[in-house]
C-alpha cells in the first residue's frame, strides 16, 4: 500500500488526474511530497483523507470543499507548521473572502499548526477585516491549533443555504482584537486561549444568532481569556445580531473586563442587548476584581451551566468529536 501511495506522489499525471490519495504529505525539502498545501488538498481522494504537513512556513491562501479532510502539523509545535496570506475584506471583496483557510466541506479535522491572516503585520495596510479561519462545514473538529489576526479572525458559521454548523475547538490559542471569534454556528471551545491584541477596543466573541428559537450558541469551557497590556475595554463579546448567544462556563480572566463584562454593538446607536443570551459562570482569575455583569447577562448556578456542558450543548450526540479527535 505505501509503495502505491509513493508512486501517486511522484507520477507527474496526479495533479492532474482524479484524484485518488487517501494521505498525502506536504514538504518543500522532500523528493515525491507536494510542495504547496492547496496541490495536497486537491490530490486527495473524493472520500477525503489525510494531510500531513511538514514543519515550515507555506504562503497561500489555501480552500477545502471535500467531507473528511484532515490537516495535520507533523511538528513538536502548533508554531512549527504556518499557513499564512495577506488577504482583506477590502482587497479580496469582503470579510468572508478574506480568509486564509476556508473550509465548507463536513467532517474536517485540523490540529498542530498555525492559520495565520497577517495584513495587519504591513504598517502601510489600513485596518481592515482580515480573516484567517473561515469554518462554515459540519462535525468541525479544531485542536492545538493557532489562529492569528487582529479584527475577524475565526468566523465559523452556518454553511451555504442555512446548514448547520457545529464545530468543537480544543486546547487552540486564537488572538485578535474586534469581534475575533464571529459568526452564527453551534461551536464548543474547551481549554483554549483567546487573547487580546494591542486595540482601543477588545470583543472576544461577535455571535449572530437571528431568532430566539435558532439553536447556536458559543460555548467556553475552562478557556483562558488574556489580553495585551495596551489592550483597552476588553469584554467578552457583543452582538453581531440582536439573539447572539455566548456563555462562559469557568474561564480564567487574567485581563481586567470593562463594566458590565459584555458590549452594546455600537452604544448609543442599536439596542441588541435585551434580545441576547449571555450568560457567566464561576469565573475565576486577576480579572474578577471588580468584575461587574450587564443586567441583560445571566450569572448562572452550577444547573444552569450544566445545561451548557458538552454533551447536552450537541444534544448527546458527539460521537463526531471522539472520532476526530481521535484520528
Amino acid at each position: 500500500m505505501h509503495r502505491l501511495i509513493l508512486a501517486a506522489l511522484c507520477a507527474p499525471v496526479v495533479l492532474a488526474a482524479p484524484a485518488t490519495a487517501r494521505t498525502v504529505h506536504v514538504d518543500a525539502a522532500r523528493e515525491g511530497a507536494f510542495h504547496t498545501v492547496q496541490a495536497a488538498i486537491d490530490a486527495l481522494a473524493a472520500e477525503g483523507g489525510t494531510i500531513l504537513i511538514a514543519p515550515g512556513t507555506y504562503r497561500e491562501k489555501l480552500t477545502v470543499a471535500a467531507d473528511d479532510v484532515t490537516l495535520a502539523g507533523t511538528g513538536k509545535t502548533p508554531d512549527a507548521v504556518v499557513l499564512v496570506y495577506g488577504d482583506s475584506a477590502m482587497t479580496a471583496g469582503g470579510t468572508f473572502k478574506s480568509a486564509t483557510l476556508s473550509v465548507t466541506g463536513a467532517g474536517f479535522t485540523m490540529r498542530n499548526l498555525t492559520v495565520s491572516n497577517d495584513w495587519w503585520l504591513d504598517p502601510a495596510h489600513a485596518p481592515s477585516q482580515a480573516v484567517a479561519v473561515s469554518l462554515t462545514g459540519d462535525r468541525a473538529v479544531v485542536s492545538q491549533v493557532r489562529m492569528l489576526g487582529h479584527q475577524d479572525t475565526l468566523f465559523v458559521n452556518n454553511g451555504a443555504g442555512g446548514r448547520k454548523t457545529r464545530a468543537y475547538f480544543e486546547d487552540c490559542y486564537i488572538a485578535g482584537h474586534v469581534d475575533f471569534v464571529f459568526g452564527n454556528a453551534k461551536a464548543f471551545f474547551r481549554k483554549c486561549q483567546l487573547h487580546g491584541e494591542a486595540h482601543e477596543s477588545v470583543m472576544y466573541t461577535a455571535q449572530s444568532r437571528n431568532a430566539a428559537d435558532e439553536d447556536s450558541a458559543f460555548v467556553f469551557e475552562d478557556c483562558r481569556l488574556t489580553a495585551d497590556p495596551a489592550a483597552s475595554n476588553v469584554s467578552l463579546g457583543r452582538p453581531w445580531r440582536d439573539y447572539a448567544a455566548v456563555v462562559f462556563l469557568e474561564p480564567v480572566l487574567e485581563t481586567p473586563l470593562a463594566p458590565g463584562a459584555f458590549t452594546e454593538w455600537t452604544p448609543g446607536k442599536t439596542n441588541k442587548l435585551p434580545t441576547t443570551r449571555y450568560g457567566l459562570y464561576a469565573p475565576t482569575g486577576s480579572g474578577t476584581r471588580g468584575l461587574t455583569l450587564i443586567k441583560e447577562a445571566a450569572w448562572l448556578d452550577r444547573d444552569a451551566a450544566d445545561a451548557w456542558r458538552l454533551e447536552r450543548f450537541f444534544g448527546g450526540d458527539t460521537g463526531w468529536v471522539v472520532r476526530q479527535v481521535r484520528r
